[in-house]
């Protein structure tokens, strides 16, 4: 897809890969609309690329239902919607409260399903339009102490695929974008035990946005943020039962705080 001219919504966009991907698609010419929860940090992306901002709580579809309106209303039909809002608190099936496996599931997963159900409709009318969706690599490996955010981010990489499957002859392009480490405060402390074994080559936000916009540019499915994660990838398709040794010895080194 060319993004000139194109009005792209993208969630999250408050700061981390949403705000430079919101810089990025301004720069090649798209009308954004930089949504967050968090309505002074969209409205200073937003001014800062001429665009509009939108708070909105990604996890109530009604929410999303109006952002959309308000879209269409103010920018015109919807092009480009970027589901990229995310949260991660860690945790285990034992001590995680259900209330924050609920609120993560609506954060990360459904937040995706309402945007889905607002925009497609559209799109299939038109015969066009471009669905992104940030999971992790997570989503297709997993994360070490971290088990609501592995699941929902599993999830999110099902409905982009399926999503790719129906759509995509009917003019629908999805994305997904599954990134290693990226310095974004959901990163945390770069020199954790988690960031220097576990997270892979740590991107800055602008480099993975540049691979966002050249991704979209070749319609390609799978946006990875480093070489390594294809490898990893590879490892487990290719023999599950030593790649999940692999990962066993990965978290006892973390629960002993070794791996400097």
């Amino acid at each position: 897809m060319d993004l000139a001219g194109k009005v792209a919504i993208i969630t999250g966009a408050a700061s981390g890969i949403g705000a430079a991907c919101a810089r990025a698609f301004s720069a090649k010419g798209a009308r954004v609309v930089a949504v967050d929860v968090n309505g002074d940090g969209a409205r200073s992306v937003a001014r800062e690329i001429g665009g509009l901002a939108i708070p909105c709580d990604v996890a109530k579809e009604a929410d999303v239902d109006a952002l959309v309106r308000e879209t269409e209303r103010s920018a015109g039909p919807v092009d480009v919607f970027f589901s990229n809002a995310g949260v991660a608190t860690g945790g285990d099936p034992l001590t995680t409260p259900i209330e924050v496996w609920q609120s993560q599931w609506q954060i990360n997963l459904m937040s995706h399903v309402y945007a889905v159900r607002a925009v497609l409709p559209g799109m299939l009318e038109r015969g066009s339009g471009y669905l992104l969706h940030t999971a992790s690599m997570a989503g297709i490996l997993t994360s070490h102490g971290n088990l609501t955010y592995a699941v929902t981010k599993h999830a999110v990489v099902g409905l982009a695929e399926w999503l790719s499957i129906t759509y995509h002859d009917k003019g629908i392009r999805v994305s997904l974008l599954a990134p290693l480490g990226v310095r974004t405060p959901m990163l945390g402390d770069t020199n954790s035990a988690f960031a220097r074994n576990v997270a892979g080559p740590i991107k800055e936000p602008a480099e993975v946005a540049e691979m966002v916009v050249d991704a979209m540019a070749a319609e390609r499915f799978l946006i990875l943020t480093d070489p390594i994660a294809q490898k990893w990838m590879s490892n487990k398709t290719a023999d599950l039962e030593h790649w999940l040794r692999g990962m066993r010895r990965m978290q006892r080194t973390l629960e002993s705080g070794g791996g400097s």
